[in-house]
């Protein structure tokens, strides 16, 4: 999917959306949310969280490469504050195992009651939930600290204030449970294209989320380039191909500094037959302090 000229972008000639597009849109995205409630986080996480893609012997699996990428920015000095916010944490939490520790307050946000539930029966310990152990024991290497996996964990259960639901594709995304401009830190992975029906609302849905942002505050964002579905269970939810260039360019437009972009080739051992992504990117921006 090209960025200019593309159908899904405009008219090639540089003109605005119609009302028609916005409106069918809209549509699209209500299609998507109901789509999505047949997502089964039990299925995803067995899907993308245990080997060959999370396999912490193997140093081309995507999972360490996705928890370096993020250790390394959290390593930087620069990012921290009092509140960090997980957009579209989905059943998951490998994603703010390096962030948490920079902020006094955490947020996990997602639109589906199922995955909201999924976190708190792993917050609170309780029998079924996923074992994010493993996670926390290969970030702990990285980390170096030398310290057991078992107090990160603790440490992260106690800084989590709250499970929320978040639609990226309002205004205020997490409605007035916090105002705009008041977060220190977004992290987000694999939510904003797959829960877009095409590359503006993409763009549209980072700038919603972006809005919560203080001017000079930071986003971690982990991404899937060239997908087009994934499956989870019974669900098969539809993705916006990414390109490198497409993302760096919905970064630059909405107002960020790209202070690192990485990607990842996903290799054909990699590939089990549960979407058809060709590669993972990661990001570390920084809001500029007025556009």
């Amino acid at each position: 999917m090209e960025v200019g000229g593309h159908p899904e972008t405009g008219d090639g000639k540089g003109e605005p959306f119609s009302s028609n597009r916005i409106t069918a849109n809209m549509s699209t995205i209500k299609a998507i949310a109901e789509n999505y409630q047949t997502f089964n986080p039990a299925a995803y996480l067995q899907n993308n969280y245990v080997p060959p893609r999370a396999d912490f012997s193997n140093p081309d699996s995507v999972v360490p490469w996705k928890l370096k990428c993020l250790a390394d920015a959290c390593a930087s000095g620069e990012i921290g504050g009092q509140i960090l916010v997980d957009i579209g944490s989905g059943p998951t939490v490998y994603q703010v195992l390096s962030a948490f520790e920079l902020f006094k307050e955490v947020i996990l946000t997602d639109f589906l009651e199922v995955n909201r539930e999924e976190l708190k029966k792993w917050l609170h310990d309780e029998p079924g939930a996923f074992d994010w152990g493993p996670f926390i024991n290969h970030v702990c290497s990285i980390e170096g600290k030398g310290e057991p996996w078992q107090e990160k964990q603790k440490r992260l259960r106690e800084r989590v204030s709250r499970v929320i639901p978040v639609n990226i594709h309002q205004p205020c995304p997490l409605g007035t449970e916090l105002a705009p401009g008041t977060v220190d830190a977004l992290v987000s992975s694999f939510c904003l294209e797959a829960c877009s029906p095409n590359y503006p609302a993409f763009v549209k849905a980072l700038e919603n989320i972006t809005g919560l942002l203080k001017p000079g505050g930071h986003v971690l964002m982990i991404g899937a380039l060239e997908e087009s579905y994934f499956l989870a269970g019974k669900a098969k939810l539809s993705v916006v191909s990414l390109t490198e260039e497409m993302t760096r360019k919905a970064f630059y437009d909405v107002g960020y500094v790209i202070r690192d972009f990485r990607s990842y080739t996903m290799p054909e051992s990699m590939k089990v037959g549960v979407d058809d992504v060709q590669g993972i990117f990661f990001v570390w921006a920084q809001k500029k302090e007025s556009n």
